[in-house]
C-alpha cells in the first residue's frame, strides 16, 4: 500500500500531460489509500493491546 502511494504521489507532483481528470482520480485513489493505511496502521497497533487483557 505504501509503495502505491509513493507511485500517486509521484504521478501528482510530475509536469507530465495528465489530463485534469486523470489527475483529480490520482488524487482521490490517493487520500483513499492513505485514509486506509492509517486505519490499518491504527487496528494494528491495538492488537498487543487487545491479547494482553
Amino acid at each position: 500500500m505504501r509503495a502505491r502511494i509513493a507511485e500517486l504521489e509521484r504521478d501528482l507532483m510530475t509536469t507530465s500531460s495528465q489530463g485534469r481528470h486523470r489527475r483529480l482520480e490520482a488524487g482521490h485513489e490517493l487520500r483513499n489509500a492513505k485514509f486506509r493505511l492509517k486505519r490499518l496502521e491504527e487496528c494494528i497497533a491495538e492488537i498487543p493491546e487487545r491479547l494482553e487483557r
